[in-house]
């Protein structure tokens, strides 16, 4: 059952079955059989297929997902518990924004690691907008991110604030985060309340990649005061912002609630 609830998940999450069956190393038709394995075995339709339409969840379907994270929760940390008798620790998903994630996290993640080496963890970058989906989701545990976003699925902690400034060459293109980015907000706002209309402005996606940029004298950019490299003119906007922890609900592995208040802790110390 656990299996059929897990490629549920990954079908209501991607609303398709060609794509589930890539991600899980499965044939579609794979795919195809256990969803309707789970709905004879539920006595209900989950998904409503029109012809090449994206795929509707019922509200049936809307219900389980919600319940199958907790149920698969509760599994993992039975097999977590199991483990811990065998020495072999837990798991600890981490996921923090671009910003906090390069400058911050590291001292975190040494700390915690030293404080509980029995700890399985695993670390990963995403903007702050996925690091809430992947919060709402249960692929990870914990995240950090740089905007004021909430679920009803974590429990949000306000951290130390960031001072934004413009750094680099006063004359070169502007080069711009992606519209999900936290720093997007006020790059746009900044812009407005100067009344400038850049004519040329680069895209990119990755703040080493603007870091780099900047460092080879070429174009400027809204980031954190943190992320400035060495050298670099830089001028404040008069913008600051938070930093914020996410901590998912229904952590069940009391090893992880241990670890989660002492990230609480070094992070807000920070």
């Amino acid at each position: 059952m656990f299996k059929l609830l897990r490629t549920f998940q990954v079908v209501y999450e991607t609303r398709s079955f060609s794509q589930t069956a890539r991600m899980l190393f499965m044939s579609q038709p794979a795919v195809s059989n256990q969803i309707k394995q789970l709905e004879h075995e539920l006595d209900t339709t989950l998904f409503l297929r029109n012809g090449r339409k994206e795929m509707e969840t019922t509200k049936q379907a809307d219900l389980l997902y919600q319940r199958s994270l907790e149920l698969l929760e509760d599994w993992q940390a039975t097999v977590s518990a199991i483990a811990s008798e065998n020495n072999a620790g837990a798991a600890c998903r981490i996921a923090a924004s671009h910003t906090f994630g390069a400058y911050l996290l590291p001292p975190l993640v040494k700390e915690l690691s030293i404080q509980f080496p029995e700890l399985r963890l695993s670390i990963e970058i995403a903007n702050s907008e996925h690091v809430l989906e992947k919060i709402r989701r249960h692929h990870i545990d914990f995240g950090f991110i740089e905007k004021p976003l909430t679920s009803s699925q974590a429990v949000r902690h306000a951290l130390s604030e960031d001072e934004l400034v413009i750094a680099g060459d006063p004359n070169g293109p502007w080069l711009i985060r992606e519209a999900t980015s936290g720093v997007y907000h006020y790059t746009k706002r900044y812009f407005e309340e100067h009344d400038l209309h850049p004519e040329q402005l680069i895209e990119v996606r990755s703040n080493q990649m603007i870091v780099a940029l900047l460092k080879s004298g070429f174009g400027r950019s809204v980031l954190s005061e943190l992320a400035v490299p060495a050298g670099i003119k830089s001028a404040y906007t008069g913008y600051q912002r938070n930093f914020y922890m996410l901590e998912r609900k229904h952590l069940t592995s009391p090893l992880l609630q241990k670890a989660g208040k002492y990230l609480l802790r070094i992070a807000s110390e920070k």
